[in-house]
């Protein structure tokens, strides 16, 4: 496949602005697959873009392929010359076939896939189907359908005066004639000739051809172009690929700090709410003591202190509140006795048997209190949000 087709697809493909060729951007690379595979299969198909007419007079710039198409009819292999139009909504849609006649052919009528104008009409173009359908299997179908019937045949020309005819340029691709001067049609697939003109001889009777030096400066200086710019391609793709795995490096850099953040930020609103909790804990055993400060300060005004029995001074305000005092002084008067026990022991006061039997027993008679004062705080807990609930402003209060 010859790299120079490659980097014209590339470059047509890839212009955009007002030179862009007017097909769907997500279809360019379907379309350059299509016809590089077309151009492996058929060598003498070769891509090109030309301006199409449509029937309205609109002009558009377009892809084709030109070239022929083999076809074996009667043991000998023609070639019809053909164009395959790419249309603007190509490959979603067939492709526009004509079969393009020399000057020396005509186009048989009538003809069961091809009209007078040279437009081709086979099942498979009917039956387009995208992406199973692509232009290799288009050229296959060309090849099947021509052969059954060929398209083209070439003209009568006029019996030549001279008894010894040159023989025709185009007589080394076969020829459908029984006979010379023969009457009947004969299918003319021989490829189009390019240089009508005949190639003069060589000077001095040398057997090669001289190049043009001009055009053997401006080839090397392509080629050398050429090569110079697809260094210059490759490097700059090293480069960029590097920037990008950079920059992959760091975008992973960053959402890893991102989750880091994001977690600390949670982490931090969940301390900020369990702090506001125990600020509302804290003001409301506040407003608990000076409530209580208010009611029994002035009986110290004129009482001794000294008088003051300590079991009295504090008198819990309800039910609750007698309870988890109790619950709270026998816990920790069990908590004291085990402590007394533990020095006992390793005074050698107390038998550790007799030790183990009474830290038990204590053990249990306080796991029963410390139950009970769990209890009962929660009882508090709900009590007290039930009464700020009832104490909030009209805009707090729950709904």
């Amino acid at each position: 496949m010859s790299q120079y087709t490659q980097q014209f697809l590339n470059s047509v493909l890839s212009q955009g602005g007002p030179a862009a060729l007017p097909y769907a951007e997500g279809m360019k690379w379907h379309i350059r697959q299509h016809l590089l595979h077309l151009i492996e299969a058929y060598a003498s198909l070769q891509p090109k873009t030309a301006v199409f007419t449509h029937n309205d007079g609109r002009t558009v710039n377009l892809l084709q392929a030109d070239g022929t198409v083999p076809m074996s009819y009667q043991g000998v292999t023609y070639n019809i010359p053909v164009i395959i139009w790419l249309m603007e909504s190509y490959p979603q849609h067939a492709p526009l076939v004509f079969v393009n006649p020399t000057r020396d052919m005509i186009i048989k009528r009538p003809h069961p896939f091809v009209s007078p104008n040279g437009i081709v009409s086979i099942p498979y173009i009917h039956s387009w189907v995208f992406p199973s359908s692509n232009l290799v299997e288009l050229a296959r179908n060309l090849s099947h359908f021509f052969a059954r019937d060929p398209p083209l045949y070439s003209q009568r020309k006029p019996s030549n005066p001279n008894p010894n005819p040159s023989p025709s340029p185009n007589s080394g691709y076969g020829s459908m004639n029984s006979a010379v001067g023969s009457n009947a049609a004969r299918p003319a697939i021989p490829p189009r000739v390019y240089s009508p003109t005949p190639t003069p001889p060589p000077p001095y009777g040398s057997g090669r051809i001289m190049e043009d030096p001009a055009e053997v400066f401006k080839k090397n200086a392509i080629d050398k172009l050429v090569g110079s710019l697809n260094g210059d391609i490759r490097e700059m793709r090293k480069g960029r690929e590097g920037e990008v795995e950079g920059l992959f490096n760091a975008q992973a850099v960053l959402r890893k700090r991102d989750e880091e953040l994001r977690k600390g930020l949670k982490e931090m609103q969940d301390e900020k709410e369990a702090l506001e909790q125990q600020l509302q804990m804290v003001l409301t055993n506040s407003d608990v003591l000076e409530v209580w400060l208010r009611e029994n300060e002035g009986k110290l005004g004129t009482a001794d202190v000294a008088a003051v029995d300590v079991d009295q001074a504090f008198e819990p305000c309800d039910a609750l509140s007698k309870q988890m005092l109790d619950c709270t002084a026998s816990d920790l008067a069990v908590e004291d006795t085990i402590y007394a026990l533990d020095k006992a022991a390793q005074e050698g006061a107390v038998p550790f048997d007799q030790y183990l039997r009474n830290v038990r027993l204590l053990a249990r008679e306080q796991f029963f209190h410390r139950a009970t004062a769990s209890k009962v705080r929660a009882v508090q807990m709900q009590a007290q949000v039930a009464n700020m609930a009832s104490r909030a402003p009209p805009q707090y209060a729950f709904s």
